[in-house]
Parts: C-alpha cells; structure tokens; sequence
C-alpha cells in the first residue's frame, strides 16, 4: 500500500506539468495551426454548446403538456352522531391546437438552423483568424530577417566609411552619418524581433493550445491561383455565407413566435375526468375548463412578435448588403495587390537593385559620396518592404474572399 500510495502522489505532482507540455516542438504548420485550433480553440466549444442548446429546445418544443392529477380524502359528517368518510380524485389534461404546436415547433427548428449555421460562421471564422495570425507572423519575420540584413550592412558600411575617414579619404561627416544610418537600423532591427514575438502571442492565444514561448513556424506561401469573377463570388456569398443562413433562420423564427402568440389567443382547453365516493353516493363527471380571454387578449405579446419579426426581416437586409459590401472591398484589395505584385516582379525590384548597384560602384571608385549610396540603399529597402507588404496584402485579401465565399476551412 506504501508503494502505490507513493506513485499515486507522484503522478497527482506531475499531471500539471504535463498539460504544459507543449503539442509540438517541431516547426508548425499552417494545416497543424488549424487542427490545433479545431482541438483547442474555446469559441467552437461555445458554439457546440449551443447546438446542443437548440436541440434540446426543439425536444421541449415537440413534448406534449403533462397531465395533472389530483386527489383528496376525508370525513363527512351526515347526522351528529354519524360520520363518513369521502374521497376524491381528478385528473385534467391540457389540449393544444394543432395551430400552436406547429409555431411553437417550428420556432424550435429555425432555432437548431440557426445554431448550425452559427456553428459554421463560428468554424468559418476561426480558420480564417488562424490564417491571418499565421501570415501575420509570417509577415512579421520576414520583415525581422530585411531588418537584421539591412543592420547588418550598414554596420559593414559605417565600418568601411571610418576606415576612409581614417586615412583621410572622405571627410568627417561621411561618418557621423553612417553611425547614424547603423544606430537607426539596430532599432529597427529589435523593434521588428519585438512585433514578432507579439505576433506569436496572438497566435497563441487564438490557437488556445499549449505552444511553448519559443515555438516556429514553416514558411507557406504559395503561388496565387486566380479566383473567380466579382459576379461568382457574390453568388456563393449568397448561397453559402452562414450569416445569411442565421439570418434567415432568426426571420423564420420571429415568424414562428409571431405565430405562436397569434395562436395563444385562442382560448387552449383543459379536458378533466373526477370520481368522487362518499358515505351514500358516489359520482363521477367529465367537464371542459376554458380561459376567458377578457381582459388579456395578448395584444401586447403579438405586437411584440410582430415587431420583432419586422426587425429580423430588415436586420436580414442589412447584413446581405454589408456583407456583399465586404466582399466588394476585399476583391478590390485583392487587385490591387495584384496589380502591385506585378509591377515589382516585372522590373521594379531589378530597377531598384541596379541603382543599388550603380550608386554603390560610383561610391567604391569615389564618384559619389556616402549620402547618394545611403539614399540608394534606403530606396532599395522600401522597394523590398513594399514588395513584401504587397505579398501579405494580397494573401490577407484572399483570406477575406475565402471567409466571405464560406470557404475558409475548405482547405486547411
């Protein structure tokens, strides 16, 4: 008994430190970053609650009223010397209309509709944060590495200036200005490793899975395939965009309720069988209870319904319009980045780098100074930062289309 109580303390100390354990060491994968958060991410856990909420609902929607029973004895007292004893039971079943029962059924269904498209906009969405996080980060140490390499050059530049200053080939001020342009590229450098890090965060935090601090990702970008025409994609926004599909069920739904208080003023009857036995009778009746609907008619109950069903109608409007909206917005993104992908592959990244080289061999053989080389430097580094701004612009702009379209998760 000493022995296994020792262990079964042993395993209760180390089962904390195994759930922060992280999934994984090896480099993450955008296809792994999407399973771990179909596995860990609390907001589809939330959405499954609530399908399991709507089922449930529509179980209660489908039940029928319970009967109730009641029963009573005691003594009856017929002459004063003589006494009896009596009892009586009563049992009374409430009786719905068909009319109510199919509002209140199918409220229930347009309620499990909802829930299933919630659960896809919830799934939709995810998969499509994940994706931007992943680029995101992408992003961020690409542009660390142009940061490190540009430092890394200037400190070679800035070293090769004092030296010329040194032996008294270029004047002073050469050097106080390549000190600078190298102090400026280390804090460029530090500050892009810091928006790294705070990239990982929010990818972390969106996975909910236990990454380490100091985990890696693969570099996933692929070639862009073309995607469909404006008309095409507006179309599948309107066939497959799970908002629209809650949207259209909460209408359904406020139809249903409007309905079912419609149906609610009509007075809903109670059937009661009753036996009673006493000392020298006994008796047994068959009745019918009905409410009189006069002072409460429900007016107000059904002009709520209907108001409500005059919102969900015009609420559903306005999120195909701003959805289409969205998607008009993300497919102009999406060319111009195009565009601008186009126009650097097809020669402004080869004109930038030949002035680069140009401005650099004038200042080698002393035909510029060190301010026309540093200007050609700075000029070649916002060329390749446009150019990677313009790579994750178009994916971040794909993303978008993919979550519009109802597509994100399609393919992990």
């Amino acid at each position: 008994m000493k022995f296994s109580n020792r262990y079964l303390i042993a395993g209760a100390l180390l089962l904390p430190s195994l759930f922060s354990i992280p999934v994984s060491a090896l480099p993450l994968t955008l296809p792994q970053a999407l399973v771990l958060a179909e596995q860990y991410s609390p907001v589809l856990k939330v959405a499954g609650a609530q399908a399991a909420n709507a089922d449930a609902a529509l179980d209660t929607a489908r039940a029928f009223p319970n009967p109730e029973v009641e029963f009573g004895t005691g003594n009856s007292l017929l002459l004063p010397a003589q006494r009896g004893h009596n009892s009586a039971v009563t049992i009374a079943q409430p009786v719905e209309f068909p009319g109510l029962r199919n509002s209140r059924r199918q409220a229930a269904e347009a309620g499990v509709m909802s829930s299933v498209a919630q659960r896809d906009e919830a799934r939709i969405n995810l998969y499509a944060q994940v994706k931007q996080a992943f680029f995101e980060v992408l992003r961020r140490q690409d542009e660390a590495q142009q940061a490190n390499e540009n430092h890394v050059l200037l400190l070679q530049i800035r070293n090769r200036v004092k030296l010329r200053v040194e032996v008294g080939e270029s004047p002073r001020y050469e050097q106080v200005k390549s000190d600078a342009e190298a102090l400026t590229a280390e804090n460029a450098a530090r500050s892009a490793e810091i928006r790294v890090a705070q990239a990982k965060d929010r990818l972390r935090a969106l996975l909910g899975a236990p990454l380490g601090d100091d985990f890696e990702i693969t570099h996933s970008i692929k070639e862009v395939a073309n995607i469909p025409a404006l008309a095409q994609l507006r179309s599948e926004l309107l066939a497959s965009q799970p908002v629209l599909k809650i949207a259209d069920a909460e209408t359904r739904r406020a139809e249903a309720k409007l309905e079912l208080e419609r149906s609610l003023r009509i007075p809903q009857p109670t059937l009661k069988w009753s036996a009673e036995r006493h000392p020298d009778v006994s008796l047994w009746r068959v009745s019918v209870a009905m409410p009189l609907p006069l002072w409460d008619q429900r007016k107000g109950q059904v002009g709520e319904a209907y108001a409500n069903r005059e919102r969900a109608v015009a609420d559903q409007d306005r999120i195909r319009f701003a959805l289409l909206g969205e998607l008009d917005q993300a497919y102009g993104r999406y060319q111009i980045a195009r565009h601008q992908m186009t126009v650097f592959e097809t020669g402004l990244m080869r004109e930038a780098e030949a002035a680069l080289k140009v401005a650099e061999a004038a200042y080698r053989y002393g035909e510029r100074g060190i301010l026309d080389y540093l200007d050609a430097q700075r000029v070649f580094r916002s060329t390749r930062m446009d150019y990677l701004n313009a790579r994750y612009e178009l994916q971040f702009a794909l993303i978008d289309i993919e979550r519009l379209r109802a597509t994100a998760g399609e393919n992990k």
